[in-house]
């Protein structure tokens, strides 16, 4: 049939399969989820008029300074992605584009979701009270530790509520504090032992942590080339991967002395 068209004609037919494809690319979901710098929250003060951390069966320390957990937000799991919100996306340094598969677990509903990340946290929490009473070595069957952030899920607070437990207990370990009066923001899950953990995310969060007046970053060190990709001007990077570790960066920090590693 092509050979009896003339050459116009013919590049006209061979034309509407290749249009049809793009439109439907153009307007079909995608499976992907948009990302974006979302909120931190300071873990040695309140979160909506609730304390975050709260502890009770030991004195406790009045804090200076700030240790801010940090999040991204993200395009819902029933959200219909179009290719046109991707192009937008993949060109700003303020967004993401991520597999939805890596933001939210595959085959839920969103009521699952809801459940599963409010799990995340639940586990996270516990295993950073645990974490940091582990490091100062003190009994949890004499300290009630309370941790409350509304609104949050999963488990990459874990570090930072750790950190804000052992502020909160012990400082710097000689009167002072883990933050020397500074803004330190970071990430990381954690477990029972210290050991910290990757989270993803983490340029979006650097991003967030110096919008809200971080000046040095916590990142688990295997995201160390993730966190440079779009580092902030005026963020300090400070790669971790124990609690312990952790803490003895910040003490370097605020005395001024010893090695404080980086990025």
């Amino acid at each position: 049939m092509l050979s009896r068209l003339t050459r116009p004609q013919a590049l006209a037919v061979c034309a509407l399969p290749v249009v049809a494809l793009l439109a439907t690319v153009a307007f079909a979901p995608l499976p992907f989820s948009l990302t974006q710098p979302g909120m931190t929250a300071n873990v040695l003060g309140a979160n909506k008029g609730t304390p975050v951390i709260t502890i009770s069966g030991v004195p406790t320390r009045d804090t200076s300074g700030q240790l801010r957990m940090t999040t991204i937000e993200a395009t819902g799991p029933d959200a219909d992605v179009q290719f046109g919100d991707l192009i937008d996306s993949w060109f700003r340094t303020d967004r993401a584009v991520m597999p939805r598969d890596s933001v939210y677990p595959s085959g839920q509903s969103t009521k699952e979701i809801e459940r599963h990340n409010t799990e995340q946290m639940r586990k996270s929490q516990d295993a950073a009270t645990e974490a940091a009473l582990n490091y100062l070595d003190l009994d949890g069957k004499d300290i009630d530790v309370t941790l409350k952030l509304a609104d949050v899920g999963g488990p990459s607070a874990g570090l930072l509520f750790s950190l804000g437990i052992v502020d909160k207990l012990d400082g710097d370990g000689r009167g002072g504090d883990l933050t020397g009066g500074r803004t330190i923001a970071g990430t990381g899950t954690i477990d029972a032992d210290g050991t910290i953990g990757a989270v993803g995310g983490v340029a979006l969060k650097t991003q967030a942590a110096r919008r809200d007046g971080a000046t040095v970053f916590l990142v688990p060190k295997a995201e160390c080339g993730d966190a440079k990709a779009e580092l902030p001007k005026g963020l300090r990077l400070i790669p971790v991967t124990t609690l312990k570790g952790a803490v003895s960066s910040l003490v370097a920090l605020e005395k001024g002395t010893g090695s404080v590693p980086s990025c």
